[in-house]
């Protein structure tokens, strides 16, 4: 069984003249990022393995989020993350060795809500078929997708086949 976690990154500022991969996390965004980190780690939600995008906003959500962790792995940035499409986000994760059981990917929207969607499986159940609606209705910064894969290799894990554990967005934490 694989374990596949899709976070976007936390809420950002606008451009600041630096360009997009510049911009960094607002206040709201760090706090959230720490929040999802925290949710995690209550969760039992810890990653072998990390596929981040480079830019400064998925790294800072990273760094803030690895702070709540009980166990955080050595964090693999790639650029080709980087505003990438689900098709792509998706060839990233079955090229992930087989030994790493559960992968958290930080990237960006649209690709993550689309990968989302186009992994889960025909829902089973009601909360199954509330989550899918809940993640295909908003998702929104450091919103977060949890799916579990009955395959034993990254390289077959496809489209269609992911069970759909959860979907949480910071604003669902907040008392």
């Amino acid at each position: 069984m694989k374990r596949l976690f899709l976070l976007r990154h936390a809420k950002t500022v606008q451009d600041t003249g630096e360009g997009d991969h510049a911009r960094i996390l607002t206040e709201r965004g760090r706090d959230d990022a720490a929040l999802i980190g925290h949710y995690m780690d209550m969760r039992g939600y810890l990653p072998d393995a990390v596929l981040c995008s480079t830019s400064a906003r998925t790294r800072e959500t990273w760094d803030i989020l690895s702070g709540e962790l009980a166990r955080v792995p050595e964090p693999a940035f790639t650029r080709a993350l980087y505003l990438a499409s689900a098709k792509k986000m998706l060839s990233l994760v079955q090229d992930v060795p087989d030994e790493v059981g559960s992968l958290l990917v930080i990237a960006h929207n649209p690709g993550t809500e689309e990968l989302a969607a186009k992994l889960a499986r025909k829902p089973k159940s009601e909360a199954e078929t509330e989550k899918l609606a809940k993640l295909k209705n908003k998702y929104s910064t450091g919103g977060l997708t949890v799916f579990d894969f009955d395959q034993k290799a990254w390289k077959d894990v496809t489209l269609g086949e992911g069970i759909l554990l959860e979907f949480v967005r910071p604003k669902d934490l907040y008392d």
